[in-house]
């Protein structure tokens, strides 16, 4: 194996602040903006995303490799290496973990494209994207049955005792039932009540809510796929 590909542009630097050449350089930048497409289309896949978010992927690896090019010193690159990490709180949103992930791989190919490690930093970036493709095509983490889970948010007279009111029901069709939210509306004259519920099947969800109707009044009932927690970190 030619292991040529693996050895750093910069490899024959001294400890101390050294001078990049322009070839050096140029070589460095576009080998970090092509890890950043290949990282930025990796993300894509299966994956809900924006176009800000996306392009900012693909361009941070360059951007982190100039930062560390630019201080070529032990010292000057400790700090770097600090103050170019510090850049993952650039998000005013809490991101999810894939997100935060997926900036934690751009910054680390980044850094090694940028003290020249162009080959370590290819083979990097290609095994955790192939990885990345893997995990999500097969699903991993996610629930057989997720489509089963449901928020349950129902309407009911200040006359009826909500507690245990509906607990027959809901051990007909469903597996499990969790209230997670009451309160009072219509100049508390009607209680709405909020669930988390796993039905039996899917094709129970009409007979469930006509049996709540019954049970209710009429009154108003929804019943939406329940929301996951985005703010995974």
């Amino acid at each position: 194996m030619n292991m040529a590909i693996f050895t750093g542009v910069f490899e024959d630097a001294s400890t101390t602040a050294t001078t990049v050449g322009i070839t050096g350089f140029m070589t460095c930048l576009i080998s970090a903006l092509i890890i950043g497409l290949i990282i930025a289309l990796t993300y894509k896949y299966k994956n809900k995303y924006s176009k800000n978010f996306v392009t900012t992927l693909a361009l941070m690896p360059a951007m982190v490799c100039v930062v560390i090019m630019m201080v070529n010193g032990n010292v000057g690159a400790g700090v770097a290496v600090a103050g170019a990490f510090s850049l993952v709180r650039f998000r005013s949103v809490a991101g999810t973990s894939t997100e935060i992930g997926t900036i934690f791989l751009t910054m680390g190919s980044g850094l090694m494209t940028g003290m020249g490690y162009i080959g370590y930093a290819a083979v990097f970036t290609i095994v955790i994207c192939m990885m990345q493709i893997i995990y999500n095509h097969i699903g991993i983490g996610s629930k057989k049955y997720a489509a089963l889970d449901k928020t349950l948010r129902i309407a009911i007279p200040e006359d009826l005792e909500y507690t245990g009111a509906l607990d027959d029901l809901f051990k007909e069709y469903t597996t499990s039932c969790q209230m997670t939210n009451v309160k009072t509306t219509d100049m508390g004259s009607l209680f709405k009540l909020t669930y988390n519920i796993t039905l039996k099947a899917e094709n129970i969800e009409k007979e469930f809510i006509d049996k709540l109707r019954c049970r209710n009044g009429n009154l108003e009932i929804s019943i939406s796929q329940q929301e996951n927690n985005i703010n995974e970190l």
